[in-house]
């Protein structure tokens, strides 16, 4: 039997050290630990599959918390089932004790137990990322009334800089001289002279 450590975030600045941590204190090896910077809204993540198929009958996935195995319910409930019923590898949920399927003795009330709180606690795994999806909805919409601009900035060039790429652009002067006026290399010149051009002609 093999212990293993799914770790997850939903960003690349997030920080994932407090599940290590607990991972490392619950005495699962490094190399069993596998991780995903990435939203929970599927299991289309790639070390979570690369898990999966290591997986063998008995070994253990042990996550720190219900919501970073994932965070849609009917995804988890799926894959729960997979992992114990087809896999025949046990599920434990270090912050929710309750979720081990190691402890199961197959009475009928443990079952119970054990999916009631499974569904309950998917469930409210996936109302928090609507919820914040909706937060960020509406703190995009309020930014935008109050005048806040997204996206990349629009481009803002010195008279200077027109001028040597105008000079370029009518062979007054040659690519390498734009380049060395500007410290520019030859692609970037060509995108700005047709931002220019673009921006002239409208």
């Amino acid at each position: 039997m093999k212990i293993y450590g799914y770790a997850r975030v939903s960003s690349h600045d997030q920080n994932l050290q407090r599940q290590m941590d607990a991972f490392k204190e619950f005495g699962i090896d490094e190399k069993n630990i596998f991780y995903d910077k990435k939203s929970g809204k599927n299991f289309e993540r790639k070390n979570y599959q690369r898990l999966i198929r290591k997986l063998k009958n008995g070994d253990l996935v042990v996550v720190k918390s219900i919501d970073r195995l994932g965070r849609n319910y009917s995804a988890i409930i799926r894959e729960w089932k997979k992992i114990t019923d087809k896999l025949k590898a046990n599920i434990f949920v270090m912050d929710m004790p309750l979720l081990d399927t190691r402890m199961a003795d197959g009475s009928l009330t443990n079952r119970l137990v054990s999916d009631l709180v499974l569904q309950i606690l998917s469930f409210v795994a996936e109302n928090e990322r609507r919820n914040i999806i909706d937060r960020q909805r509406e703190g995009i919409q309020a930014a935008r009334r109050r005048g806040v601009q997204f996206g990349r900035p629009k481009e803002v060039y010195s008279p200077y800089f027109i001028s040597v790429i105008n000079d370029f652009d009518t062979g007054k002067i040659t690519m390498k001289e734009a380049s060395d006026k500007l410290n520019k290399n030859r692609t970037t010149i060509y995108y700005h002279l047709a931002k220019i051009k673009n921006y002239n002609e409208n």
